[in-house]
């Protein structure tokens, strides 16, 4: 399977939001606003929300991306280690589930190991971390749809 790369992602998540708005421009009355609303929150050439996954891709370009399936909406990073705490790692996978925005449609899931002895050993995941990733997305997806109505 031929995987795009990280970059040519990134930038097909930019410049499809930017062109969304585009496909409702024409309408006559008030229904526009309304028809650019459904034109941004479904037309995707993707196969999920065009918000969620560039929110997502923002979120987590911190960490190595693993896996990327813009139409399945799956993102798997790598290992990340923070340099401030170098004996702890973490794993995120997004999944995406809905070509609408709602809360409903996100999902973080986590896997973190320590580092005991030169040994990567399996430890818990705080529910507050995955909420959280979820909750920043979320918020940076709403505002990237506010932007695209608004401009």
């Amino acid at each position: 399977m031929i995987r795009p790369s990280r970059t040519a992602l990134m930038v097909a998540a930019i410049a499809l939001p930017l062109t969304l708005p585009l496909a409702a421009c024409g309408g006559r009355g008030g229904n526009a606003v309304a028809k650019a609303d459904l034109a941004a929150s479904k037309v995707t050439t993707i196969g999920v929300n065009a918000y969620l996954w560039r929110a997502s891709l923002d979120t987590l370009s911190f960490m190595p991306l693993l896996q990327t399936d813009s139409n399945g909406g799956v993102i798997v990073t790598d290992w990340y280690v923070n340099p401030q705490v170098p004996t702890e790692r973490i794993k995120v996978t997004v999944s995406i589930l809905d070509q609408d925005l709602r809360a409903d449609a996100l999902r973080v899931a986590a896997l973190r190991e320590v580092n005991r002895g030169g040994q990567w050993i399996s430890a818990p995941v705080q529910a507050a971390t995955t909420q959280k990733l979820e909750d920043i997305i979320l918020t940076k997806a709403r505002d990237l749809r506010r932007a695209s109505i608004a401009g």
